[in-house]
């Protein structure tokens, strides 16, 4: 764990500290990327996990609006520039290891590719795996296909 985090461990409630060192602490993984979680803001509700690379945090931190890094189109990826299904960051936090990101956002629609409004729609019981939740925007009307 880098020293910055050890530091942080120790400090006191609402004390603040330079975000430069910190970012430069942060854990990314051999590709550069970090997993970020995010949830909607007023609900608790976890909507998706995503990786996000450095710059796509700064992007995210400047701007309010949530950006990711896609590993399969290999390039940045602002929530909602295809489906039209933004998320809106309300706050950022980081865990005690650096190594996760926990994204408190405002979600617009569904979160999920598959329309729903997240991505933990697949419930594992002791037999089965059950889906628990209806799409609430067909996939092909969500991304203008037809």
């Amino acid at each position: 764990m880098p020293d910055i985090f050890k530091a942080l461990e120790r400090a006191p409630a609402d004390s603040q500290h330079d975000l430069a060192p910190v970012l430069e602490s942060i854990g990314f993984n051999a590709d550069g990327l970090i997993p970020a979680i995010a949830q909607q803001h007023d609900s608790g509700e976890v909507l998706m996990m995503a990786w996000m690379n450095r710059e796509a945090l700064m992007e995210t931190l400047r701007t309010g609006r949530v950006c990711y890094w896609s590993r399969s189109r290999g390039k940045l990826w602002r929530k909602g520039e295809s489906s039209g299904q933004q998320q809106h960051l309300r706050g950022a936090a980081l865990d005690c290891d650096g190594d996760t990101l926990l994204l408190q956002v405002d979600q617009t629609g569904p979160a999920c590719h598959s329309g729903r409004r997240s991505c933990f729609y697949v419930a594992l019981e002791t037999e089965t795996a059950r889906i628990t939740t209806a799409p609430l925007i067909d996939p092909a009307k969500l991304y203008g296909k037809p």
